[in-house]
């Protein structure tokens, strides 16, 4: 049977082009938009949470397929980057997310090729089961780069 969960957050503004975001599970901080369209360098922007949300959705789905599929996970990074169009109306979307991970694993020698094609596998279940890159219109892509230690 399906369920549903409720997520809070609360803006308010600060004047100017300067907001103050609560999120449910705690965290607080200012924001704005970005410098080129009038608002300030240095803090939160939408375009930034936007990104940051599928980035940290999809990592923390990686993290547990890895946990599932006991994969020795060493270490991850991945850095994202977002494109959006602007329209000649100045309406604007984002067309596309695209996540580069940097996976280290730890595998002998011969198991190498094995625990790849199970990093790849996870990463794939991490984007479909993915909350944020399912609810949203942009084209998600990730390219992972996959290395080892022994």
């Amino acid at each position: 049977m399906s369920r549903t969960a409720t997520y809070h957050t609360r803006v308010t503004w600060k004047g100017e082009h300067w907001g103050h975001i609560q999120m449910g599970n705690g965290p607080e901080m200012d924001f704005s938009a970005p410098p080129e369209v009038q608002g300030h360098p240095g803090v939160l922007t939408p375009e930034d949470a936007f990104v940051a949300a599928v980035n940290t959705c999809i990592t923390m789905m990686f993290l547990w397929t890895t946990e599932r599929f006991k994969l020795d996970l060493v270490s991850y990074e991945c850095e994202a980057e977002g494109t959006k169009l602007i329209e000649l109306n100045r309406t604007e979307i984002f067309t596309s997310v695209r996540l580069r991970p940097r996976i280290v694993l730890r595998a002998r020698d011969e198991e190498r090729d094995s625990v790849a094609r199970q990093a790849r596998r996870a990463l794939e279940s991490a984007q479909k089961y993915s909350l944020v890159a399912n609810s949203i219109k942009s084209e998600v892509r990730v390219d992972p780069l996959i290395e080892f230690v022994s």
